[in-house]
């Protein structure tokens, strides 16, 4: 008799740790599971951006991660560059205002090729006569597989005087450091080793 209420009183200890047992995995796997919920919402919460439109309403903006971007902001600086350097018009203050602003997006190299040109008197024939000139980027070639990032560019160049209009191409390479934005240089990259690889006349239309 006593044997029977010692085997009971066992196996009634040993489905008690089994249930305690259970209990304490049943509670471990709830907590990690909330931990990890708690994880994933403060996450997605870090994600958005709530934004004050004029003091007035909430709006809600979605951020994004900013390498995403780099490609296509890479592009964009070597695209406003070439249209700020290669659009001239017959105005001092046209032409030195437009090379300028294309200093902010590259190093010494651009200025040298400027420098280069204004020695061979490029601008003063510009101005002197009366020569409109512009640039349409084709193509911006990026390599991002490695740093700093390579970089040719195809354009097709405009001559245009009051006689004829000469249709150029141009083709450029340079390397894109990676840079600080600001102001004048809102994609954050500056040009270096920029060289003009051909321009040459593809035809000349009478006007």
């Amino acid at each position: 008799m006593e044997f029977k209420t010692l085997r009971n009183i066992e196996n009634s200890f040993r489905q008690i740790r089994l249930y305690a047992v259970i209990f304490a995995v049943l509670c471990i796997s709830i907590v990690s599971f909330s931990i990890w919920k708690s994880y994933s919402f403060a996450e997605r919460q870090r994600e958005k951006i709530y934004v004050l439109d004029s003091g007035k309403s909430l709006m809600l903006a979605l951020s994004q991660d900013a390498s995403i971007n780099r490609p296509v902001e890479a592009r964009e600086h070597v695209r406003r560059f070439h249209e700020l350097f290669f659009t001239l018009a017959p105005d001092k203050n046209a032409i030195e205002s437009n090379i300028k602003r294309a200093f902010n997006l590259a190093d010494k190299s651009a200025f040298d090729y400027y420098n280069d040109l204004a020695e061979k008197g490029y601008y003063n024939r510009v101005i002197s006569g009366n020569v409109q000139q512009r640039v349409e980027v084709d193509s911006v070639d990026c390599n991002f597989d490695t740093y700093p990032y390579s970089v040719r560019t195809y354009c097709t160049q405009f001559i245009i005087r009051s006689s004829n209009v000469t249709k150029r191409n141009l083709i450029t390479s340079c390397n894109l450091l990676n840079s600080v934005r600001s102001d004048n240089n809102p994609q954050g990259f500056n040009i270096e080793k920029f060289a003009v690889l051909e321009n040459k006349d593809l035809e000349v239309v009478e006007r």
